[in-house]
């Protein structure tokens, strides 16, 4: 059908033109796209098994749907993507406000302009991108900004009366008529406006002040929640959610391979930044890794959930760090170290919400427990584990095999215990940062041994995160002291902290610090 000649309702006619509900165009284009194995939303990743097919059934059986989920699932994107469902272009009769179909009109506007002219009624088309309307629940939200009031201005300038229907002012909901509706954070519009949607969602149709109009709206909707609305704003009045035939629950990534690839889809950097700065797959996961930390630790609130923007806005601070600091060395080239990942603090503090407890902690402190805590879970991925070293140090008894085998981490704690201790600079040169690292005894052997294949770069980057990661473990200690990080061994870290505190008859037991 070449719509370019089709400029008229006779002509529609003509050419066989036949109308269908807008959630049976979705359901006929989403069917094109499973039988010919295309995936209907693209760059939603981790949903594969889960949410897409819940929202396929949903759309298969002509649903209006509610996704549910904590912040940061996807949910409004899963609802946008719908758009790419509709048809490209529909006839709707020219001038109208609610896109009427010229073969079916509801406005008094469109009845009329088919009565006067017949198949001589010009239409026009309209593409799937003008049939998508959206809305962020607020409680200040009124009945006539998502339904429609009267217009005095329309009644005075047309000179009608109040009681005649052109002087509707038709709201965001009739004017998406034919297309798709979205209402953002259903839960935090007031229990009257959510009411006022009963009758739309039951029977199709809207009323508007005393108007007696049936106006059977032709709309998928979809809402979003969050369960956290449900207790802290508001909820969705019973009756209302009940008319909502699919609620379908989203979550975050199960692993961390879908969290990487996620926010690497969505960070924004600039070429100049990615031409500069080298970030390893070693500091991603490192990342990755604080957002699933943050959704299983006592001091984050597990109701509000941890946003995947965490993790995005920290990809994206990373490698400002290093950037910044080959700007102030006027470094061509440069990597994120493990030292850069302090300046991603900021995306994590304002990304978490914290129980009474993570409150009496501070957020700062939240944080840095969270880098350290991902540094010790993605430690044992690439070294020996610490804690079983510590354990067969504190047993008294041995077997000939465990005997055998010694401390891997033996000669770099040996160089702490003799009283040296090694500072790194937040904003060190490259060149600096590697020549302080080699100054640890047994540190770059040790690196060598695990990846003989690794370059200047990455070994020194893994020297660095073995330091942190001793750290984590509780084998040496670090310090973050002004725009430095300090590592040093423990007992004298420990005896410096307790001497203030301990008494004559104080006794330390090096075990219990080993």
């Amino acid at each position: 059908m070449d719509i370019k000649k089709i400029q008229t309702l006779g002509q529609l006619i003509k050419a066989g033109y036949k109308s269908k509900s807008v959630k049976e165009e979705i359901r006929d284009n989403l069917i094109v796209k499973m039988q010919q194995k295309e995936n209907p939303f693209t760059g939603i990743m981790g949903y594969e098994d889960t949410v897409i097919p819940d929202t396929e059934r949903a759309i298969l059986s002509r649903h209006n749907i509610l996704f549910l989920g904590l912040r940061g699932q996807a949910k409004t994107r899963m609802a946008r993507q719908m758009v790419d469902l509709l048809d490209e272009y529909i006839p709707i009769v020219a001038g109208s406000e609610v896109n009427d179909d010229p073969l079916h009109p509801l406005s008094k506007y469109a009845k009329d302009l088919v009565a006067n002219l017949g198949k001589d009624t010009p239409i026009q088309w309209v593409n799937r991108s003008e049939r998508y309307g959206e809305k962020l629940a607020t409680p200040d939200v009124s009945v006539a900004d998502l339904i429609g009031d009267i217009d005095p201005i329309k009644a005075a300038n047309l000179k009608l009366s109040f009681s005649d229907e052109e002087v509707i002012h038709y709201g965001i909901i009739p004017r998406s008529n034919r297309g798709i509706f979205v209402i953002n954070e259903l839960p935090d519009l007031q229990a009257r406006i959510q009411v006022a949607l009963f009758n739309i969602l039951q029977e199709g149709d809207i009323q508007i002040r005393g108007f007696k109009i049936r106006m059977p709206l032709d709309i998928l909707f979809v809402f979003t929640a969050n369960p956290e609305d449900y207790t802290n704003r508001g909820s969705i009045v019973t009756p209302l959610k009940d008319r909502i035939e699919s609620q379908i629950l989203t979550h975050y990534p199960k692993d961390i391979e879908t969290s990487l690839a996620i926010t690497e889809q969505e960070a924004s950097l600039l070429d100049a930044q990615k031409t500069r700065v080298s970030i390893s797959d070693l500091i991603k996961r490192l990342v990755e890794q604080i957002a699933f930390e943050a959704r299983n630790n006592e001091y984050v609130d597990k109701k509000s959930g941890v946003s995947a923007r965490l993790t995005i806005a920290a990809f994206e601070n990373a490698v400002s760090s290093a950037e910044r600091r080959a700007i102030i060395h006027n470094e061509a080239k440069t990597q994120v170290w493990i030292s850069d990942l302090q300046g991603i603090i900021p995306a994590i503090t304002g990304k978490i919400e914290l129980v009474y407890e993570g409150e009496q902690e501070g957020p700062y402190q939240v944080a840095v427990q969270l880098l350290d805590k991902s540094i010790r879970t993605q430690f044992v991925h690439y070294f020996p584990n610490p804690d079983q070293v510590k354990k067969k140090r504190s047993t008294g008894k041995k077997s000939m095999e465990e005997k055998e085998i010694e401390n891997p981490y033996k000669s770099i704690i040996r160089w702490f215990d003799g009283g040296k201790h090694l500072d790194l600079l937040l904003d060190m040169k490259d060149a600096d940062k590697i020549a302080a690292l080699y100054q640890v005894d047994g540190l770059y052997a040790f690196v060598k041994k695990h990846f003989p294949l690794a370059n200047e770069q990455e070994s020194a980057l893994l020297m660095e995160f073995v330091l942190h990661g001793l750290s984590a473990y509780s084998m040496i200690s670090k310090k973050n002291i002004d725009g430095r990080i300090e590592f040093k061994d423990l007992m004298g870290s420990m005896l410096n902290l307790g001497s203030m505190d301990m008494g004559e008859d104080d006794e330390f037991n090096e075990a219990d610090f080993r």
